[in-house]
């Protein structure tokens, strides 16, 4: 542009319209939003899990003098009981013959391990991928109710026991409890998330 002297006016610095400039406290709202999701649903599955071993702990833990054994509820007839048990190892018993002193110490930093990884992957999902942003919260409370029953124990309650009945003998699942739930839960929506288009 040119004065009415001839001279060469600086250029104007170009100004960005109102709705090109980043909404800073919108992009802040998101983040509360996810933040709080994450502790809500995490919170829950921790609750859960916690609420519901402290059940079979009370209700189940002991010798049923009448049935000569473990005490036990039936809730499906040849499928489904609650029977209390506690687990050294990891899923499916894994390391269950290890030394303690080796063993706890592995599973208390596996877990701690898994926590701290789920929060720093968590913060930086798309709010689009809702199948990932429900599966790690999921699993996150699923690891942090087992992380607390190693802390107190040194093992894991578990409850839950499915079995089938084929030729007059019980198939049995390894028991597990609800945070193996909400693990195994977790996992299969992150795994969902990853298949899905972007």
């Amino acid at each position: 542009m040119q004065t009415d002297a001839g001279a060469v006016a600086p250029p104007e610095s170009p100004v960005s319209p109102p709705d090109s400039q980043p909404a800073s406290g919108h992009v802040d709202d998101e983040k509360r939003a996810s933040t709080w999701f994450l502790i809500v649903v995490s919170g829950l599955s921790l609750a859960a899990d916690l609420g519901t071993k402290a059940w079979a702990k009370h209700h189940l833990a002991g010798f049923d003098g009448q049935r000569l054994g473990a005490k036990k509820i039936e809730v499906i007839k040849d499928y489904l009981d609650f029977i209390y048990a506690l687990n050294p190892g990891g899923a499916w018993s894994f390391l269950r013959g290890l030394p303690d002193s080796l063993r706890r110490p592995f599973f208390l930093f596996v877990s701690a391990s898994a926590i701290v990884f789920i929060v720093s992957i968590y913060r930086r999902v798309p709010h689009h991928h809702t199948a990932m942003r429900w599966g790690l919260p999921l699993a996150l409370g699923g690891a942090m109710g087992n992380l607390v029953d190693r802390i107190r124990y040194g093992q894991v309650i578990d409850f839950i026991d499915m079995y089938i009945v084929r030729g007059g003998r019980e198939h049995h699942w390894p028991t597990y409890n609800v945070a193996d739930i909400a693990i195994v839960a977790g996992v299969g929506l992150m795994i969902i998330d990853m298949l899905l288009p972007a």
